[in-house]
């Protein structure tokens, strides 16, 4: 699957969600992302036979705060989503600090190899990150109208996170290492 393709899965269920709820409000916005996410996740396997640990956590998180409101028609359990899944993110990083777990590396380990105080820092830059986003999206939906909000949802959070992501590309280059058994180039 091309990079193309594996974003057009994880922002085409955002784009859904922003078409129907422009249509036809945030119950039917929700109700269109819960399957438009199960269908990315059933692309994914259908194409690579294997699916990503972080759509399937994401499919979860939508299904669960999804279906939390539609079942009790309340919109502030698809509106916490964000809230709840970024710190739990980030509380799952700063813990495998402590506990000396570096769970970035157990990720993307395969993807990039750095030495581990490349891991540490980006480590301590994503789990500030998501703090920040949950603090973002707290405010967005405690001050603002549900349309504001679905509008940051979709056309905030996913572009800091590639202008974060990015902005990480220095530190990675710093501390990468070359994998084992190759020599200087």
């Amino acid at each position: 699957m091309s990079q193309n393709q594996r974003l057009l899965l994880e922002f085409g269920p955002l784009l859904a969600f922003f078409a129907a709820n422009w249509t036809g409000g945030i119950m039917v916005g929700t109700a269109v992302f819960m399957v438009a996410v199960s269908v990315a996740l059933l692309i994914s396997w259908r194409v690579e036979r294997r699916v990503p640990v972080m759509p399937v956590i994401g499919c979860f998180f939508v299904m669960l705060f999804g279906g939390l409101t539609l079942w009790l028609a309340d919109e502030i359990f698809i509106k916490i989503k964000p809230t709840v899944v970024n710190l739990l993110f980030a509380a799952a990083l700063f813990a495998g600090l402590v506990m000396r777990r570096n769970l970035l590396k157990l990720v993307f380990g395969t993807v990039f190899e750095l030495d581990e105080a490349g891991w540490r820092a980006l480590t301590v830059r994503w789990a500030c990150f998501f703090v920040l986003l949950a603090v973002l999206n707290e405010l967005v939906w405690r001050n603002f109208p549900t349309d504001t909000w679905v509008n940051f949802k979709v056309f905030g959070i996913m572009p800091l996170t590639l202008v974060f992501s990015a902005a990480q590309i220095p530190l990675i280059m710093r501390h990468q290492q070359q994998p084992a058994g190759e020599g200087p180039k």
